[in-house]
């Protein structure tokens, strides 16, 4: 079961979209779907969450809980998607709102399945898993 919701004032992504692309990680990564809670959030209800489960003060674009375990990855979890910053970076690395919002459902799905990037190595593996799926998932959507 996914469950999406939206807590951002104003922007929006389709739930059609996030369906495809958690499905397209699960698909890619050989997994058995399990639970999934997708929240849609704004700049200052992330970094709230940043400070409280995380002792950070500053915003981030995700943030995966994965909600089994260390030892479970991929028994539930719940993915945070920063709209605000998603909007930004979009601009910056000059992709659509949509692609870049892909990007990081699609890398918080990748946090919730156990991958890691916090060394530059684990981050390479990660970036590439990225790719792969996105670069999959854009043909599925050429193909239609």
């Amino acid at each position: 079961m996914i469950l999406i919701s939206h807590h951002h004032p104003v922007l929006r992504f389709p739930k059609r979209e996030t369906l495809r692309a958690i499905h397209s990680v699960l698909h890619h990564e050989a997994v058995t779907p399990f639970p999934v809670s997708v929240v849609f959030v704004g700049n200052r209800f992330m970094r709230r969450i940043n400070r409280q489960f995380l002792n950070h003060d500053y915003n981030t674009d995700v943030i995966s809980f994965p909600l089994g375990g260390d030892d479970e990855p991929g028994a539930q979890g719940e993915i945070y998607i920063n709209l605000d910053r998603a909007k930004r970076q979009a601009r910056e690395f000059g992709v659509t709102f949509r692609g870049e919002t892909r990007r990081l459902l699609i890398h918080g799905m990748l946090h919730l399945l156990g991958y890691k990037d916090a060394t530059p190595s684990q981050k390479a593996v990660m970036a590439g898993r990225e790719d792969l799926i996105l670069s999959r998932l854009k043909q599925s959507y050429d193909r239609e």
